[in-house]
């Protein structure tokens, strides 16, 4: 598989399959929020858009990063979110690099959005569909965020069927900025455990694929079987 690892605003184009990862945190929420019974994901343009969409559809619920604000439902924690029942509920996510990477690429032929808690599930996918030209976009730090990049060459690794050691991808992202700041509350809606759920390896056994449904950016869960036939773990 000929993998790129690129940053928002290196994008060159559009790419034919996009793998959009934020750990830390906007995708390990979004697992969350599919794992505790949220129907689709609306991927917001900005903070008023997403305001706007949460007006014109009162019963769906707005998510952002950074501290509870006005006409927010949520903020972009994992520790947070866990507790919360989503059942049937469209959750309106808009975050500062996650979302935005997600949209960067909406015409894309297939876009996932991970993070480590759904890290096999999506090799899997790129595997089952084929993909031998990926681009990982890696949103934090404008390209640089180690937790991203480290993620990112994991499950590149995994949907070669290589037998990738997780451990060292791990440490990186455990020992990056991002995760720093969360840990010492520099972060604003943080909550103790987010660094450990981001860091909690294939919590889920779901990918999440983003698709352009009537002018929005929708994100959804995507059951992947688990191989059956003795294939390459």
């Amino acid at each position: 598989m000929d993998a790129r690892f690129l940053g928002i605003s290196d994008l060159d184009g559009t790419p034919s399959v996009a793998v959009v990862i934020d750990v830390m945190r906007a995708y390990t929420v979004a697992a969350w929020a599919f794992a505790r019974g949220a129907e689709k994901m609306v991927l917001a343009e900005s903070l008023d858009d997403a305001l706007a969409l949460k007006a014109r559809h009162p019963d769906w619920v707005a998510l952002k990063d950074g501290p509870a604000a006005p006409g927010f439902d949520l903020v972009n924690s994992p520790g947070l979110l866990r507790s919360v029942d989503l059942g049937g509920r469209t959750v309106v996510q808009k975050t500062t690099a996650g979302t935005v990477g997600a949209l960067a690429v909406r015409d894309a032929s297939l876009v996932l959005c991970a993070g480590f808690v759904v890290a096999e599930a999506t090799a899997r996918l790129l595997r089952a569909r084929g993909c031998d030209s990926v681009t990982f976009v890696v949103t934090g730090e404008d390209g640089r965020a180690d937790e991203d990049l480290a993620c990112a060459q994991y499950i590149a690794g995994r949907a070669t069927g290589s037998g990738t050691d997780p451990a060292g991808f791990l440490r990186r992202a455990g020992a990056s900025r991002a995760a720093a700041e969360l840990a010492e509350g520099v972060r604003q809606g943080v909550h103790p455990d987010d660094v450990a759920l981001c860091l909690d390896l294939d919590r889920f056994p779901f990918a999440m694929v983003a698709t352009p449904e009537d002018s929005l950016m929708v994100l959804r869960p995507y059951a992947v079987p688990s191989p059956a036939d003795g294939a390459s773990p």
